[in-house]
């Protein structure tokens, strides 16, 4: 078998990493107790592939803001500092790209989405769906309300340990574990609540409106 092949061979076959004996503080996403973690139409990789064609926009940190906006009790932003500041989480998930790659057993950190909500006043009963938007030239993507209140979502500032790199989404990431990796959106700018969905930019271009990677929902 060539280099390559064998390669690709050991990147399946290798054990994933689990989330037993991780501190007890460290939420785990329900899909890593799953007995076969890869979902279906997806191969496993131990890299992080980069896949952004016209790559990272140029953010100024003296000015970046996080804006939680919508139906929300009261919109609110906070500094780079501000941020920082607030209560910080761990999750350990695994990562299902569309383009079929799946990286299992990250270490996420950063601030739960629920936490950024409660600081918002909490969502309006009619608040069904959010819009996630990036610094990235205007790019949005939509999600159902219930997968951003999930415990394991969070705005995410380090993955394994590391500040996430502006390559990767940094200085920081929505990271949806439940959903393919295109509704974690890259340089998050802010998330707006909405009472009817929407589709961003990629839904409104053939991706599917929720993205579930178990029952592929790739495409529109």
């Amino acid at each position: 078998m060539g280099l390559f092949g064998g390669n690709r061979e050991k990147e399946q076959t290798a054990e994933a990493p689990s989330p037993a004996g991780l501190p007890p503080d460290v939420i785990v996403s329900p899909d890593t107790r799953r007995a076969e973690r890869v979902p279906p139409g997806q191969s496993r990789t131990r890299k992080w592939p980069v896949l952004d064609a016209s790559g990272p926009p140029a953010i100024d940190m003296a000015k970046w803001r996080l804006r939680i906006a919508g139906l929300v009790g009261e919109p609110v932003e906070w500094s780079w500092e501000d941020f920082q500041a607030l209560p910080r989480v761990r999750v350990f998930s695994d990562f299902h790209c569309v383009t079929r790659w799946s990286r299992l057993g990250n270490l996420w950190e950063g601030v739960s989405a629920r936490e950024l909500l409660r600081r918002a006043g909490g969502a309006r009963p009619e608040a069904r769906f959010a819009m996630a938007y990036g610094y990235d030239r205007g790019w949005t993507t939509n999600l159902p309300i219930d997968s951003l209140l999930a415990q394991d979502c969070l705005v995410a500032d380090r993955h394994d340990g590391e500040p996430i790199m502006a390559e990767h989404g940094g200085p920081a990431r929505l990271i949806v574990p439940g959903l393919y990796a295109w509704k974690s959106a890259k340089w998050l700018a802010g998330l707006e609540l909405l009472a009817e969905d929407r589709p961003g930019f990629w839904e409104a271009n053939g991706y599917h409106m929720r993205g579930d990677p178990w029952t592929e929902e790739r495409f529109g």
